[in-house]
């Protein structure tokens, strides 16, 4: 859906390297610019070759930067600029996450590249954004989950803040990126104009609080959100409830599904129980109704008991999975939630899928990732007419490099 448009994608990591990863799905051409020695910083996470720990491919940046040509340049010397600068002439979308003045600083800003490609859509990814006094600060996604607002609700009540294990931020501020880019080059298809877009992970995770800000707004410091454990604070009841031991069941019970739930659990009395007569009764007295729902369901044999004596009432519901467990679903499987995906080098593996389904457009199930500098030639000769004596120059005075597996490749 995106072919014809290419993409100078300088980001790294996650947030990123998502955005352009989603834009190199869709069909664009995608070019990663990685800086020398060593490209991505993701390169050196994950699990690599067994047989070949120096290589620059990993299991991470396969996830994160597939579909993509690798371009390794170094870009602190004048002619590694000169050249980035006469390919953004050439592309329909630049995409960096550097810390904010480091794209102009190199003459790579969005109004050096305006000037010479005035329809250039220009993403920038970052904590905060370019502009406000948190611009300058350098972050991650557990940073902007911080600042937002997020980390202090996540945990029990009679403990400091968990930490959350997973990107949430940074995926989901590469997936607004993304949306980002598709609207402004709409915009542009109308117009002919190009913009600066920005997405950030404060922006993101800010905009994740789907209730209280109102609240907060209109009530001031008399209403504090605070940590609820694995109880939702609005109570329905709604949260994870013990089965057994560590196995556990999610219940997410709307305010209109209650007479529902109290027939699933054989206990009609709770209809005219005082401390569950309306939403915020309930609200109030989720500690009750989570020692009664879990006394219901360690009377059943088994998890899946439970969750089948739920779901003949309709009460939504599902086992709290590990990832493990997650990954072994046939549901994830047949939809390619869970993608296999096969590497050369270190063979066959899952990676998390597209998260969106197109009717016109298929899932690619034929993954590649390249290694540090595979397409570095094909990219130079395609934008910019370079010679193979050309190249070997840019080779020779250290503007290029490449992972040492190509480089015996060349010479054999």
């Amino acid at each position: 859906m995106l072919s014809g448009y290419r993409v100078l994608d300088f980001t790294q990591f996650v947030a990123g390297p998502t955005c352009t990863r989603i834009l190199a799905e869709l069909g664009a051409d995608v070019i990663k610019v990685e800086l020398a020695p060593f490209g991505d910083r993701a390169r050196a996470q994950g699990i690599k070759p067994r047989d070949n720990r120096q290589s620059s491919q990993s299991t991470y940046y396969f996830q994160h930067n597939h579909s993509k040509r690798s371009l390794a340049l170094d870009l602190k010397h004048p002619r590694g600029r000169q050249l980035l600068r006469a390919m953004a002439a050439k592309v329909d979308v630049v995409a960096e996450n550097f810390a904010p003045g480091v794209m102009a600083r190199n003459g790579l800003g969005y109004d050096d590249l305006k000037t010479i490609n005035p329809a250039l859509v220009m993403c920038s990814i970052s904590l905060a954004g370019q502009s406000g006094p948190l611009a300058g600060k350098p972050g991650y996604d557990y940073i902007g989950s911080a600042y937002a607002g997020v980390t202090g609700l996540i945990g029990e009540p009679d403990r400091g803040p968990a930490q959350l294990t997973i990107a949430i931020g940074d995926v989901s501020t590469g997936v607004a990126a993304a949306m980002a880019v598709g609207v402004a080059l709409l915009h542009r298809e109308r117009t002919g104009e190009g913009q600066h877009v920005e997405s950030t992970l404060l922006d993101t995770y800010f905009h994740m609080h789907e209730a209280n800000v109102p609240r907060v707004s209109l009530r001031g410091d008399a209403f504090v959100p605070g940590r609820t454990g694995s109880q939702h604070p609005d109570g329905g009841p709604t949260g994870n409830f013990r089965w057994r031991d560590d196995a556990f069941i999610n219940l997410t019970v709307l305010p209109h599904q209650w007479p529902q739930l109290v027939e699933a659990l054989g206990r009609p009395d709770l209809l005219d129980d005082p401390r569950f007569s309306s939403a915020r009764a309930r609200r109030d007295n989720n500690e009750d109704l989570r020692v009664i729902i879990e006394a219901w369901l360690q009377e059943l044999p088994t998890r899946e008991a439970a969750i089948e004596a739920l779901e003949r009432h309709r009460i939504p519901c599902a086992p709290v999975l590990t990832l493990n467990e997650a990954i072994s679903q046939p549901h994830l499987r047949e939809r390619q939630t869970v993608r296999r995906v096969n590497d050369p080098r270190i063979g066959a593996f899952d990676i998390p899928g597209m998260p969106v389904k197109f009717s016109q457009w298929p899932n690619d199930t034929m993954l590649k990732a390249d290694l540090l500098g595979e397409h570095n030639e094909q990219i130079l000769r395609e934008l910019l007419g370079l010679s193979d004596h050309d190249i070997a120059a840019l080779y020779a005075d250290h503007v290029l490099v490449r992972d040492p597996a190509l480089e015996a490749s060349a010479a054999g």
